[in-house]
């Protein structure tokens, strides 16, 4: 009897040594699930297909609420073909990534240059700028290259050897130069059709695309852009980010206003906001009076006139009280305060280096007073070339180091798992009669 009891003890007490199961982890939601299965055959799919699967995806990703997105983007490795997607919709969000895309050390032709300063900057050693040089889009190229040149002149440390290319003549015979005569990296092209182009082959130099196209970047590469559509979606993140439900969204017939506000209503009713889109037309006033629900709030993808007149119909309509967005297009034909307080209260979107000072960047004032590329309309190109010259030196940085930013002077600059350049702009409101830049973060 006593052996059995010892017996006994001994076994009741191994038991008590033994540590207790963990819990397995929860189930991926449900969109997860679907949304990684469209993902596994994601590379395989060319053109309208693929482009169609790719929004799908978002569609999925976006119907999840932050936690979720975070807990099964944290549980994805980084090969898993779904992360880069979800690691995009958390850099959209603001959310930090839980660890790195899947990248190669070499990528953005890395390899043969000096190691990085200690804040991650390590520039190419020979850059070619690939830009359209003559022809109708020279003024918008001459910005882009000022903006560039003035960030380039304004660094202490090491800079690489610039060199010029007219992509005018043709874009390929251009980048075929570009790499015969040593560059290690290329910056451009700056049309839509020049991006494609190049992305549509294998190209002989890593590069920093100067616009978005239908065609990603490929590997080793990345794309930069201040596209409508990209304006779009930070304008529908900051609705949905501050619980608005019912938006009523009032556009101009421009192209321009077009892709901006087809973008903001695509990523609106994707988080589930009801969108009341109205074009803008003498006959605003008599739709607005039959509105059959309340919006509430309004976005505006206007120029400064056509909001002007915007603004007392929506008061005639009750609908003046509002919380009110608009495009950053919103700034164009505006500059005389008395006329422009009709617009007080408006948030919109824009480059931080246009309203106040960006650290380690001229300021506009001074930039303006050497070149007139850094004033008017073409200084938000000028603020472009400025950041394309960041992103040239910090482009690796940003590509190994998770949730690593640049604060540039069109907004935070981030890189998805695409080779994408995610920008998040600052934001201003109208007091006044005047633009008045908003604390980070505050819409």
């Amino acid at each position: 009897m006593r052996s059995f009891l010892f017996v006994l003890l001994l076994a009741l007490a191994g038991c008590a040594n033994v540590a207790p199961k963990a819990p397995p982890p929860p189930p991926y939601a449900e969109a997860t699930v679907q949304a990684q299965a469209l993902a596994a055959n994601h590379a395989r799919l060319t053109g309208p297909a693929r482009r169609a699967n790719g929004e799908a995806i978002e569609r999925l990703l976006t119907a999840l609420d932050d936690a979720t997105l975070a807990r099964d983007a944290a549980r994805l490795p980084a090969d898993d073909p779904l992360y880069a997607f979800a690691g995009r919709a958390l850099l959209r969000r603001g959310l930090p990534l839980p660890h790195p895309f899947a990248r190669n050390e070499a990528d953005f032709g890395a390899a043969q240059r000096p190691p990085a300063e200690a804040d991650g900057y390590r520039p190419p050693l020979q850059v070619a700028l690939l830009l359209p040089l003559s022809g109708p889009q020279a003024p918008a190229a001459a910005a882009v290259r000022d903006g560039y040149l003035a960030g380039y002149y304004g660094e202490t440390r090491r800079r690489p050897l610039l060199r010029f290319y007219d992509t005018t003549p043709g874009v390929a015979a251009a980048l075929a130069r570009a790499s015969a005569d040593g560059n290690d990296f290329a910056v451009g092209p700056l049309l839509r059709e020049d991006v494609d182009a190049v992305f549509a082959e294998d190209p002989p130099l890593p590069l920093l695309a100067l616009n978005r196209g239908d065609l990603s970047p490929t590997p080793g590469s990345a794309a930069f852009s201040l596209s409508p559509e990209d304006e779009g979606v930070s304008l529908a993140l900051a609705l949905a980010e501050r619980g608005r439900r019912h938006v009523l969204l009032i556009a101009g017939g421009e192209v321009a206003q077009q892709r901006t506000a087809n973008a903001a209503e695509t990523q609106l009713r994707r988080r589930g906001v009801q969108v009341t889109r109205l074009r803008h037309t003498p006959q605003l006033e008599t739709t607005l009076a039959g509105l059959g629900t309340q919006p509430d709030a309004v976005l505006l993808v206007l120029k400064g006139p056509q909001a002007r007149s915007v603004v007392p119909q929506l008061a005639l309509a009750n609908l003046g009280l509002l919380p009110r967005y608009a495009s950053s297009q919103i700034t164009l034909g505006t500059g005389k305060s008395d006329e422009d307080s009709a617009l007080d209260g408006t948030l919109f979107p824009t480059e931080p280096w246009l309203v106040e000072p960006v650290p380690g960047l001229p300021s506009q004032a001074v930039a303006a007073a050497r070149v007139a590329t850094a004033k008017g309309p073409a200084a938000r190109l000028f603020a472009f070339g400025l950041d394309a010259w960041r992103l040239t030196g910090y482009l690796q940085h940003l590509a190994l180091q998770p949730n690593a930013a640049v604060q540039g002077a069109t907004g935070r600059l981030q890189l998805d798992g695409f080779g994408n350049v995610l920008r998040r702009p600052a934001w201003s409101r109208f007091s006044a009669g005047v633009p008045v830049p908003l604390a980070d973060g505050v819409r």
